[in-house]
């Protein structure tokens, strides 16, 4: 009999998803395996080293209002944070970090290294162990997942089996007329297992996501771009981060010119994209530099980002220039660009096409339907994005650990988070291309902030076990504030030396009006009436720990 080790949870795949359901399940009591083929690269940022982003940056601060890790990483690591959509109204406000790249996957295999209950084997998955519960009952394949098969023949038992294996199924890379099997750039495809869901009957399709080159930023002339540095004050992703203490770097913004353009549409024959060679379908809303060409031929110009991949490597990363085309290519399209005449290309850009399931195949609990304790949560779903990744991670993680206690599951309403939304949007409807977030997306987006992501998840995550005794402290007094926030602006009379205190002295004829009637005024703004409320919020009460 082959070596077997038994779980109440085991996932496979330790990327963004991976991480988020393994430590779910843990936290939630049970014992849990997390299997991955190189422990070196748990969380690894195959793309953008960034997190968040517009709408991204809303599922980040769900993921950690339920109890989730994904944002308290990023907020370690992040080495540029940006508010995006800051001009416009709350609702759309989305926080985004870029993160040093390395020590993102070193934080997150600290973490869950650190974590009760969660055991990390490096090992292929090849096949899952399925039995036939059908006892008679006349039920047709009726059956349930109860493990996993390893290259090396192990087998791993367990009650709930996680799917989260990223663009590994039958992953191919293009780059140019090259092709080769592959998960990621230089990391075996996982094609055993692929066949093993193929040949449970789920229905499947071929997507397709891919990368731009990476420069040696010493090769750069950084002079002849213009600079975007980070916010002054960070905005962090965890309700629970204090302080972004880390150095901070800033970005740069480099434009195409003439010569590219050119470049790019007497090669496009050669893009494995536009020769035929990709089957898999691109995301519509990240397309690549030869996309872009193609599909916007009345652009003069189009905008790239250089973005530093860490602060103890050279590597940059350039943001808007994936591609698919023959590496001399790229390397022509680099030097065509005034400050990268003379950059060195680190790694070329690369496609990669890989199986994903009909998520019409799951139920609300990212669990297959036509099997039992089979759940699958990632790119395997049809979405595109780490933080698309992470809050199916956990919620996947969540019902599995549900189940098996023979609790309730935990589902979203789309009025609750964008998080029920994206689940909503794929079981109901799967998706022909990589599924993307975006505020557009969300009937109640006024509702829906990053300000009471918090407000609207973090019981549940307490209920669920995910929210530690410390932060639901912290939680708790910042609900005591804001309710005394609002009942000194609902009750509390505006006094005329308070408003000439706060710079408003030509308002001291409102006296008695109370402060939440004053903010009402088109030209009063909290900010500027902050002076005069300081002293009396001083005096509020927090509740103490028991």
């Amino acid at each position: 009999m082959a070596f077997t080790e038994q779980y109440d949870v085991v996932v496979v795949g330790a990327g963004h998803a991976g991480c988020e359901a393994a430590m779910a399940a843990a936290r939630m009591g049970l014992k849990t395996a997390l299997i991955t083929m190189n422990m070196d690269l748990i969380a690894q940022m195959s793309c953008n080293p960034a997190v968040g982003g517009v709408a991204k940056g809303h599922l980040v601060r769900e993921v950690d209002a339920l109890g989730g890790i994904m944002g308290e990483v990023a907020d370690a690591v992040g080495i540029q944070f940006r508010l995006l959509n800051s001009s416009r109204g709350p609702a759309v406000w989305s926080p985004r970090a870029q993160c040093d790249k390395q020590l993102y996957r070193v934080k997150m295999r600290e973490v869950l290294e650190g974590q009760a209950g969660l055991h990390i084997r490096q090992a292929e998955v090849v096949d899952l162990v399925v039995e036939d519960r059908d006892q008679g009952t006349g039920i047709r394949d009726q059956r349930r997942v109860v493990g996993l098969r390893l290259r090396d023949g192990r087998q791993l038992l367990a009650g709930a089996t996680i799917i989260t294996t990223g663009t590994f199924l039958n992953g191919l890379i293009h780059c140019g007329e090259e092709q080769y099997p592959a998960g990621r750039s230089g990391e075996p495809a996982s094609v055993l297992l692929g066949e093993s869901l193929r040949a449970l009957g789920l229905r499947t399709c071929r997507l397709k996501t891919g990368t731009p080159p990476r420069l040696d930023g010493r090769t750069i002339r950084w002079e002849a771009f213009e600079e975007q540095p980070g916010d002054a004050e960070p905005t962090p992703f965890s309700f629970r981060t204090k302080k972004i203490a880390q150095p901070q770097i800033s970005c740069h913004i480099a434009f195409t010119t003439p010569e590219t353009l050119r470049i790019i549409r007497e090669n496009v024959h050669r893009s494995a994209m536009y020769s035929g060679r990709i089957e898999g379908i691109g995301p519509r809303y990240c397309p690549s530099i030869e996309d872009k060409i193609v599909k916007f031929p009345d652009k003069t110009q189009h905008q790239f980002f250089l973005e530093p991949e860490g602060l103890n490597t050279h590597e940059v990363y350039v943001n808007g220039m994936s591609t698919s085309l023959p590496m001399e290519v790229q390397w022509q399209i680099v030097r065509s660009i005034p400050g990268l005449e003379t950059a060195e290309m680190l790694r070329p850009g690369y496609a990669i096409e890989y199986d994903s399931v009909d998520a019409t195949e799951l139920d609300r609990t990212l669990r297959v339907k036509a099997l039992t304790g089979l759940y699958l949560a990632g790119q395997i779903n049809g979405t595109s994005g780490y933080e698309e990744a992470a809050c199916q991670g956990i919620m996947a993680g969540i019902n599995a650990a549900l189940w098996l206690k023979g609790e309730p599951p935990f589902t979203m309403d789309r009025s609750v988070g964008y998080t029920g939304i994206l689940i909503d949007d794929l079981i109901s409807k799967g998706t022909n291309e990589p599924y993307r977030m975006f505020t557009s997306r969300a009937e109640f987006r006024l509702h829906l902030r990053i300000d009471n992501a918090d407000r609207r998840l973090t019981p549940h995550g307490r209920r669920l076990g995910l929210i530690g005794d410390e932060a639901w402290f912290e939680y708790e007094r910042k609900q005591a504030r804001m309710a005394a926030l609002e009942r000194l602006l609902t009750t509390r009379k505006v006094h005329g030396e308070r408003l000439g205190a706060a710079g408003f002295g030509e308002l001291t004829a409102t006296a008695g009006l109370t402060w939440a009637q004053l903010l009402k005024r088109p030209e009063v703004r909290i900010e500027a009436v902050l002076v005069a409320l300081r002293e009396v919020l001083a005096n509020s009460k927090e509740p103490q720990r028991n």
